[in-house]
Formats: structure tokens, C-alpha cells, sequence
């Protein structure tokens, strides 16, 4: 996971560099990339310019990868049935993390071998690797991005329309990614709140109409949520759904 953070940090922000040395002479380096050269930065540089680099890692994988779209249906989940903190944040954080790696291990596995492997063996370049491993995502972003949102993006940036999708920029196609997801996330989370929505109704309804004021609703129709997720095996249809949803 280490390894394929790293591609995709060089992927995301366009670090140059040199080949990887052979290893018997191969210098100091951070995840395998080469920290001196005769014309780059000095190494304490090279080092700091990483290490800031490293703190956009996770806000760039939440971006770029399944991660935005089931932290936010399950966070809607969450509220749908009225359960406040349980699952914790912690839990729900967690199960995203893995489901994400669930759904990503293709994609990682083929910007590992195409880009990070060669890269490490001297056989290319970073610029090489950099174009291989973005082909990759490229490839993985254009099948969620709405056509809609990669207009906009386009048309914000004054950038000419791409021939094939291909030919569409990081810097326009992840943006347009994330509007996507979080527009599919909204909705999957709106479908969740339908059923449980009308539990709410039907116990207010009748909470009120037995002049029952003095107990909220929402401690009645609590219970009645949970058992009916649970009767259903709501676990199970809701993760089940959401990887599907990534393979289709």
C-alpha cells in the first residue's frame, strides 16, 4: 500500500526525477526514488519537498479512489437510522479504507507493475513511469466521471474540447470525479433514507394520534429501524450493492 501511495503521489503531482541506479550503487532514497542528482535539488530538499508532498497523500487517495462515495453512503446510513455515533467514525472510516483497497487492488496492482517496478529496476524514467501510472488512473476516473462534470470543468479552465477520453487531463478528470461520486453517494443515500423515512412517519402518526407527546418519536421508531436493518440483512445488502457498483 506504501508502494502504490507513492505512485500515485508522483502520478498526482508530477515529481520529476531520474532513474532508479543499479542497486549495488543505488543512492539514498525515499520509497525507492532517488534523492540526489547532478541536476536536481540538493538532498535535504529533495527530502522536505517529499515529506510536504506526503501530507496531500491522504486527501489524494480519499479523492481519487472509491473511498469518497462509501464514506458518504454509509455516513447517510448512519443517519438514516438514527443511531448517532454507532458505528463510530473510526469504524466507518475503517470499513471504507478497506473496501476501497477491495476495489482498487486491479488498479493498484497494474500501476505497480507497469510503473513502480520498472522504475525501481532502472529500466524507465520517472517521466515514463509518471505517463504509465497515469494512464492507469486515467483509465479508472473516466468510467465514474459524469460527461456532464468533465464539460464544466473544461469550460472553466478554457481548455479545447479532447478527442477521446484519453486525452482528458488529470487536472480536469479528478475534480469532475469527485463531483461525480458525490453526486451517486447522494443519491444511494437518499434511496437508503426512503424506508426508514416511513418508519419515522408511521410511528409519528401514531405517537401523536394516542396523544402520546410527552416521548419523541424518533426513541419509538429507533429500535424498529434497527431491527428491520437487521431483519433484512442491511449489512449485507448495502456493502454488497455499493462494490457492484464499482464493477458494473
Amino acid at each position: 500500500m506504501i508502494r502504490f501511495s507513492a505512485i500515485v503521489l508522483l502520478v498526482l503531482l508530477g515529481i520529476e526525477g531520474r532513474p532508479a541506479l543499479a542497486a549495488a550503487n543505488r543512492p539514498p532514497s525515499v520509497f525507492g526514488l532517488p534523492l540526489s542528482a547532478p541536476d536536481a535539488l540538493g538532498a535535504p530538499m529533495q527530502i522536505l519537498l517529499v515529506m510536504t508532498a506526503l501530507t496531500l497523500l491522504p486527501a489524494a487517495l480519499m479523492s481519487v479512489t472509491p473511498f469518497l462515495r462509501l464514506t458518504v453512503v454509509l455516513h447517510f446510513l448512519r443517519q438514516a437510522l438514527g443511531t448517532q455515533t454507532a458505528p463510530s467514525n473510526q469504524v466507518l472510516v475503517g470499513m471504507s479504507m478497506f473496501l476501497t483497497m477491495l476495489v482498487m487492488q486491479p488498479v493498484a496492482s497494474d500501476i505497480y507493475r507497469q510503473a513502480w517496478e520498472p522504475l525501481e529496476q532502472g529500466r524507465i524514467t520517472s517521466a515514463q513511469a509518471l505517463d504509465r501510472g497515469s494512464e492507469r488512473l486515467r483509465a479508472f476516473l473516466v468510467r465514474f466521471a459524469r460527461e456532464k462534470d468533465i464539460r464544466l470543468f473544461l469550460e472553466a479552465s478554457h481548455r479545447p474540447q479532447p478527442r477521446t477520453p484519453s486525452d482528458v487531463e488529470l487536472t480536469v478528470l479528478i475534480p469532475a470525479y469527485i463531483l461525480s461520486e458525490l453526486r451517486a453517494g447522494f443519491q444511494i443515500g437518499a434511496v437508503l433514507f426512503l424506508p426508514f423515512l416511513i418508519i419515522d412517519l408511521v410511528v409519528s402518526s401514531v405517537t401523536l394520534s394516542i396523544g402520546m407527546m410527552q416521548l419523541p418519536p424518533v426513541m419509538i421508531s429507533a429500535p424498529f429501524k434497527v431491527l428491520l436493518f437487521v431483519l433484512v440483512d442491511g449489512w449485507n445488502l448495502v456493502v454488497g450493492s455499493l462494490i457492484k457498483s464499482f464493477y458494473s
